[in-house]
């Protein structure tokens, strides 16, 4: 006997593809998402991990754009993207990666917040940059560096990607002790938290198999 479940799960010989303005969609508006989370963490001087916290600890050390820090971070990863994950995803990360490059700028010319505090800013910018992650995952594109790593691993291996992203980013959150305060470092380590709770609950592949 057949239940419900069993008639209404999708197989992979039955998801529907994304169409390509779903894919230009989505792309938008998981950058803008991102990016007006890193503008917030940047604002409240916080941190968050992967190459994005990567490109944040060179930018309040030296003051170069977090943008083109970001962009350049990126650059050696697209080979493993090419390598392992094929060409469209990588193409569809090189434009994510550009695009967000490009918003953090932006959404600087626009935006001008108050003060903020760090642990609801932590909060409320992971989860809405964990959301923008997702909206890029589901069409087959990431934000580069560990993302890449991260994706592949769970792949090529089954290790959820939420998890391992969670454990390099408190990593990299610990290497900032010496260039930010104890309320931005314990706000930053609430973000990538919230951040990588909503890819770990959502990225999974036995609920979503649309590609």
């Amino acid at each position: 006997m057949t239940t419900l479940s069993q008639t209404a799960m999708p197989t992979p010989d039955t998801a529907i593809a994304h169409t390509l303005l779903e894919d230009v969609l989505a792309i938008l508006v998981g950058t803008l998402l991102v990016a007006f989370g890193v503008v917030m963490f940047k604002q409240a001087g916080l941190l968050t991990g992967s190459t994005a916290g990567i490109a944040f600890l060179i930018h309040y050390r030296t003051g170069l754009p977090f943008g083109a820090i970001f962009f350049t971070i990126n650059l050696p990863f697209y080979w493993l993207a090419w390598k392992r994950m094929g060409w469209r995803f990588t193409l569809k990360t090189f434009i994510a990666v550009s695009l967000l490059s490009l918003f953090t700028s932006v959404h600087g010319q626009f935006l001008h917040l108050g003060s903020l505090n760090p642990f609801y800013t932590g909060l409320v910018g992971g989860l809405m940059m964990g959301m923008g992650f997702i909206a890029l995952f589901r069409h087959q594109a990431s934000l580069g560096g560990i993302n890449i790593l991260a994706l592949y691993l769970q792949d090529r291996y089954g290790i959820r990607a939420g998890k391992l992203q969670l454990g390099l980013d408190l990593l990299i959150l610990l290497a900032s002790l010496l260039l930010v305060s104890w309320p931005a470092l314990l706000g930053s380590i609430i973000g990538a938290t919230a951040l990588n709770m909503v890819i770990g609950f959502n990225h999974r592949p036995d609920r979503y198999i649309a590609m």
